[in-house]
């Protein structure tokens, strides 16, 4: 339905079904084909999570699975083509829940903490290739059928007391984190690499460093 859409506004597009888990071979056939198709890669935007918060060994699992070697995965699959485009750059899309806690021992968390350090150490060893790799980190996003719509839905008061921490007094859209992406991936951040960008309304309180 995606790439439909976008084909509607004159897009080319190579929509395709892999699953991050498992041996990963789809996920790689998805890339390779896609990179075929279009002829090259020039960015990589990474943006998917089991969304696991359970305390069970399976939501680990899965979590892990899914964030952590997804990720390496689509990273693997791309660098062959990467290295051959003239303004390649990785955006790996984060949270704030991994630089300020999650309030419990939770994978979703945990996880995307780990990707910021996997995502700092890639960004060093490929600048010589000129390829960069970058994360965006928003807090709360808000889109109708979204998590938090769910939330605004069915547990209003959690709803207003997240909005309530929130400085900005709302929380971000897709637009907003997706501009911060599209950024990161252009050739206007040529000299960025290994920063996490935080899009979060100044819901953090730390020293970005």
């Amino acid at each position: 339905a995606t790439a439909a859409e976008l084909e509607q506004k004159g897009v080319e597009v190579v929509g395709h079904v892999a699953d991050l888990g498992g041996d990963g071979a789809s996920l790689k056939q998805a890339i390779e084909a896609s990179a075929q198709k279009l002829g090259g890669l020039d960015i990589l935007v990474q943006n998917v999570s089991a969304m696991a918060v359970g305390p069970t060994e399976a939501d680990w699992e899965k979590s892990f699975q899914t964030d952590i070697l997804g990720t390496i995965r689509s990273v693997d699959a791309c660098l062959p083509y990467l290295e051959q485009s003239t303004a390649a750059a990785i955006v790996v899309v984060g949270t704030t829940a991994a630089i300020s806690g999650t309030g419990g021992p939770q994978p979703y968390g945990a996880m995307k903490a780990g990707l910021l350090h996997y995502v700092s150490g890639l960004a060093h060893s490929l600048a010589a290739k000129q390829i960069r790799a970058n994360t965006v980190s928003p807090s709360s996003v808000y889109f109708e059928g979204g998590v938090w719509h769910r939330v605004k839905e069915h547990m209003p008061e959690r709803f207003e007391q997240t909005i309530a921490r929130n400085p900005s007094g709302r929380m971000a859209t897709p637009e907003e984190v997706a501009k911060a992406v599209v950024y990161l991936a252009s050739p206007c951040a040529s000299f960025i690499t290994g920063v996490n960008l935080v899009v979060d309304g100044g819901l953090t309180q730390r020293v970005q460093f």
